[in-house]
This record gives structure tokens, C-alpha cells and sequence, in this order.
């Protein structure tokens, strides 16, 4: 099993004088996988990337990645690329003379890297020879993404990596990792969206305060959060909503927080009694228009333990 891991952690902790950043985290990262990492501001997330990419070491516990024990001396693993805090870009030159320096201080021939190549993958051809200080925000996020892409990674770390990305550049870079773990390549990224978490990772470890509260498959996660919102819209919302009182399971919210919308009905269940309900739409002649989550079962599941961690402490 740990020979088919990218990354295997156990009881890592770290320490920022009186502040414990990380406290006994296990964690393990499959080769091929693309790993998400949630948590609240200060949960840990980027101490943690920064473990990884071998820009601070762990007080203790025990890490390897890509089957080989990191030692106490600060730097990156062979075979381990990314950024954290954003990609660190020179302003005032190109993309292309970017990536050249970078590769130039890896002791490699910016000629021979494939800078035109990483540059198509991320979206940025058009603009190789703008001077990195205009680019947006977004922009920059892909130009570090192309920066770790040269040295053909075996784990790729990112933080943050869709911040700032318009959709179109977010489906770019969604590719790219696709791409990338059907290869082999392991990802680790942190980020807020959830929509993009759950686009993307097959499993994700959920911190707070500095301990792991969940790891696993997304699939486990929603299994394991009891009951969700939903929206539901329907030809016949007044019968839909008759037939979802009368459904065991089913609650029916009056007040969603949401705006008003005499189409839509709210209703909290477990997926069980969902599925209940909409068979008995069905059944009833009434056409489901819509139905999904008012926040997503990551999001869900990610509060509630989150608030069940803060509430032990």
C-alpha cells in the first residue's frame, strides 16, 4: 500500500512558537489522485502545503513522499513542484522570460523545457510576451501553474489554484489537472470553492484547528452528513409541496434565507427519502425541473464538523 502512495503523513505536527499549526495529521495522497484540502482560515492547509514542497519541516511525526522519508534539511523532494501564498513571478518580464528564468535556476536550458508547451496548456500562448506586472490575478495563478508543469512533476502542490479564474480559465486549468493525475501525477491543492473541490478530487481531508476531522472519499463524506437542503422546482409546486408533507423524511422549509420564489420549494432529507419524493412526483404527474443542493454536501458536511471540532475544543 505505501509504495502506491504519493504522500503517506503520520502524527505530523508543527509549531509556530505557542501556536500549533498542525496537530498529529495523518494523511495519504494515492498516486494518480488529486487530493483536496478544506478548512476554515488558520486550519492548517498551508502549513501543511508547505510540508510537502519542502518549505518547512515537520517537529515531528513522520513523512515521505514519493516513497522517500523526508529528512530535516529544507528543500523540495525530487519530483515535487507548485506554490504556495501565490506563485512567486518576476513583474517586469514576460511569461515567457519567466518560466525561462525559473528554468535557468533549476540548472536547466529554458531551449530544451517545453516553455511553449506549458504556456499552450494553461491558456497564456497569446500572451507569452506580456510583461507579467498586467496580468490579472487569474492570470498569474496559470502562469505559476505553467512554472511547475516544466519540471514534469510526479506530486503537484498548489494552493489556491483557481483564485481569480474566469470560467474559461477555470476549465483550462481544471484540464490540466485531469490531464495530469490520468497520467499519474499526484495533485494536492487547497481551496475555498467547494464546487471546485468536488469537480476535481476524489478524496479530501477536511482540517480544523489543526487536526484532521475527515479524510477520505467525497462519497463517504456525503454519506456521512445527515441531512441536506434542497431546492426543488417543479410544474405544480403547490401539489409538490402537499405531497412533500406527506412524505416521511421530508421537511418542508417555509423560511430559506434565500429570495422569495413561489416556484421554488426547500426541502431538508437524507438522499433515502429525496429519492421517496421523487417518485412520488412521478408518479403524481408532476414534472421535476430542478432539484439540487442549496449548498453542496462538501460544503454541508465541511460545517458541520468543522462546528462539532470548535464546540469539543
Amino acid at each position: 500500500m505505501a509504495a502506491q502512495l504519493a504522500v503517506r503523513a503520520r502524527g505530523i505536527t508543527k509549531c509556530f512558537g505557542d501556536v500549533v499549526a498542525l496537530d498529529g495529521v495523518d494523511l495519504d495522497v494515492a498516486r494518480g489522485q488529486i487530493h483536496g484540502l478544506v478548512g476554515a482560515n488558520g486550519a492548517g492547509k498551508t502549513t501543511l502545503l508547505g510540508l510537502l514542497l519542502g518549505l518547512a519541516v515537520a517537529d515531528s511525526g513522520a513523512l515521505e513522499i514519493l516513497g522517500t522519508p523526508v529528512g530535516r534539511a529544507l528543500a523540495a523532494p525530487d519530483g515535487v513542484a507548485g506554490f504556495v501564498d501565490g506563485p512567486g513571478l518576476y513583474p517586469s518580464l514576460t511569461a515567457r522570460q519567466n518560466l525561462a528564468a525559473l528554468a535557468a535556476l533549476r540548472g536547466r536550458d529554458a531551449r530544451t523545457v517545453g516553455i511553449d508547451d506549458v504556456l499552450a496548456q494553461v491558456g497564456l500562448s497569446d500572451v507569452a510576451d506580456d510583461r507579467a506586472r498586467g496580468f490579472s490575478l487569474g492570470m498569474r495563478q496559470r502562469l505559476g501553474l505553467a512554472a511547475a508543469l516544466l519540471t514534469k512533476p510526479r506530486l503537484l502542490v498548489l494552493d489556491e489554484p483557481s483564485n481569480g479564474l474566469d470560467p474559461a480559465g477555470k476549465r483550462q486549468v481544471h484540464g490540466v489537472l485531469n490531464r495530469l493525475a490520468a497520467d499519474g501525477t499526484s495533485v494536492v491543492m487547497s481551496s475555498h470553492r467547494m464546487d471546485d473541490l468536488e469537480a476535481l478530487c476524489s478524496e479530501v481531508t477536511i482540517l480544523s484547528t489543526g487536526r484532521v476531522v475527515f479524510s477520505g472519499p467525497l462519497g463517504k463524506l456525503a454519506a456521512e452528513n445527515r441531512e441536506l437542503d434542497y431546492r426543488l422546482r417543479t410544474s405544480d409546486p403547490r401539489a409538490a409541496r402537499e405531497l412533500a408533507v406527506e412524505t416521511a423524511g421530508i421537511r418542508v422549509a417555509d423560511d430559506t434565507g434565500t429570495r422569495h420564489d413561489d416556484e421554488v420549494l426547500v426541502v431538508r432529507a437524507q438522499v433515502p427519502a429525496l429519492d421517496e419524493l421523487v417518485v412520488r412526483l412521478v408518479h403524481g404527474d408532476i414534472a421535476v425541473r430542478e432539484l439540487a443542493p442549496v449548498v453542496s454536501p462538501l460544503e454541508a458536511a465541511f460545517l458541520a464538523l468543522t462546528e462539532q471540532q470548535e464546540a469539543g475544543r
